[in-house]
């Protein structure tokens, strides 16, 4: 059984879960190397048609992959910056299964991010922190204004396939083609492609304000397998507050991105939601609310 929180207890989850949020996405980052814009112009797609056919052909292509990197992150907690930097491992096999760990405080599973066609876990078990955020995709999805939800990853890494035609447009920026997708006339995410390669290069989630929330930049492309690519640098900045910035940057070692096929053993360890055991706090993601489970 599970009980609705109170309002002191919903902020007090929701302050742990952004702090390990922040510490999740350092996962994904190494030091980071600038990510740099393109300058050379090339002609970008005639139709939205074209646009999200080739983007889907993209995703269609992707291929099972493993990788390793580290991460170097810029958080805030209890008012003062910190700074993170630690190795991370990452499996996928598309177009849902995904595993990240980093090692935190000596542990090789400090933090574990993962999902499966049914479910989403986020796991952290530094003593600070100790808790546990589970959910399952058809009661409503992640916390998406954190944006590092295995949805959030999978946009970053390439491999979901973009959703119903009737919800976004098309425009061309200079260098980039632009998908825009609007929910009820409001912008809540834009796609920058680089009109050369048509690889996406970043990703802007837009809060109710209608101001960029959270920012995913993409860059240095590993081929994978055959037209399919893996961005080996990614950065994103996730706006907390007006005057509060924090920042990811991931980079997977280029020699360690190497496609794999997953035994049905090795995808029940690493694709299996763990238990919730020892945590001193777990919590249940429905329609975007957490709620703490009773232990």
């Amino acid at each position: 059984m599970f009980k609705i929180q109170n309002s002191k207890q919903k902020n007090s989850g929701q302050l742990f879960f952004y702090f390990a949020a922040a510490i999740l996405l350092v996962i994904l980052s190494g030091c980071a190397p600038e990510i740099k814009e393109p300058t050379r112009i090339c002609p970008g797609k005639q139709s939205l048609a074209e646009s999200l056919a080739s983007l889907r052909s993209f995703s269609e292509n992707a291929s099972p992959f493993r990788a390793n990197g580290r991460c170097f992150m810029k958080y805030y907690a209890e008012g003062k910056k910190h700074r993170e930097n630690f190795p991370v491992k990452l499996w996928v096999n598309p177009p849902a299964q995904i595993c990240l760990q980093g090692d935190v405080a000596f542990n090789p599973k400090g933090i574990v991010l993962g999902s499966n066609e049914d479910e989403f876990w986020l796991v952290v078990k530094p003593k600070k922190i100790s808790s546990y955020w589970w959910g399952k995709w058809s009661d409503g999805g992640c916390l998406e204004e954190v944006m590092i939800s295995p949805k959030a990853i999978v946009e970053a890494l390439g491999i979901a396939a973009v959703d119903s035609d009737e919800n976004w447009s098309l425009s061309n920026e200079g260098v980039f083609d632009v998908l825009t997708k609007r929910d009820g006339g409001t912008e809540t995410q834009k796609i920058y492609i680089y009109s050369c390669d048509y690889r996406i290069r970043r990703i802007e989630y837009f809060g109710v304000d209608g101001q960029a929330a959270t920012v995913t930049e993409l860059d240095r492309y590993k081929e994978v397998s055959k037209e399919f690519f893996v961005p080996t640098l990614i950065k994103i900045v996730n706006r907390a507050e007006e005057t509060i910035e924090e920042s990811v940057s991931i980079t997977l070692w280029l020699r360690s991105v190497k496609s794999m096929n997953f035994t049905e053993k090795a995808q029940r360890r690493l694709f299996t939601r763990p238990a919730p055991h020892r945590f001193k706090r777990i919590f249940r993601i429905i329609d975007g609310e957490m709620i703490e489970e009773a232990q």
